[in-house]
């Protein structure tokens, strides 16, 4: 168990960071918090010198010869990191995609009524998936589905751009629909 907590500590599991008594090279081209170098030496006194600001020895580049340290306090350097990461999320756009089924033996008012559905989405800036589910012996003949996405494209041609023609995937013909750009 001792032996298990020796080899493991001064590493962080999740990110898989080597630092502090974890690192194995006997000399190492260390970098300063400030930047500087202070050039090849020891681990031992880097690590004295990092300790000595209160501060963690964390290898760089451990491919280079020598390894690379830089020290830094890795706790601030991770918050960092973690708040870059969360500022780069919220100005991500997230693609909302709406669906709207149809049948093939479908009335034109329903077919109206559905569209309708579908144009309010295109107006609030919402991608739209059509579909036509196929019903027993209606797999026999994909065709009627495609039909019906071709009289519902007419419909929406003016508020949105064909991102992809009726295609049969299972028991289903899908059409895909995004709004236009303004």
């Amino acid at each position: 168990m001792s032996r298990q907590n020796d080899r493991n500590r001064g590493r962080k599991k999740a990110d898989n960071v080597i630092m502090n008594d974890a690192i194995r090279a006997h000399e190492l081209r260390v970098l300063s918090d400030t930047g500087e170098q202070l050039g090849i030496i020891p681990k031992a006194e880097a690590l004295g010198i990092a300790e000595e600001r209160g501060l963690d020895l964390v290898l760089v580049s451990p491919d280079a010869n020598p390894p690379v340290a830089k020290i830094m306090d890795y706790g601030k350097h991770k918050y960092e990191l973690e708040k870059k990461k969360k500022e780069a999320r919220k100005n991500q756009k997230k693609i909302e995609v709406k669906e709207v089924k149809f049948s093939c033996k479908i009335a034109e008012n329903d077919i109206n009524y559905k569209v309708k559905h579908a144009r309010e989405f295109l107006e609030k800036g919402k991608h739209v998936k059509l579909r036509v589910f196929l019903k027993g012996r209606e797999m026999a003949n994909p065709e009627w589905g495609i039909d019906v996405l071709n009289r519902v494209w007419p419909m929406l041609e003016d508020i949105g751009n064909l991102e992809s023609r009726p295609s049969q995937e299972g028991r289903y013909i899908n059409m895909y629909v995004t709004p236009l750009k303004k």
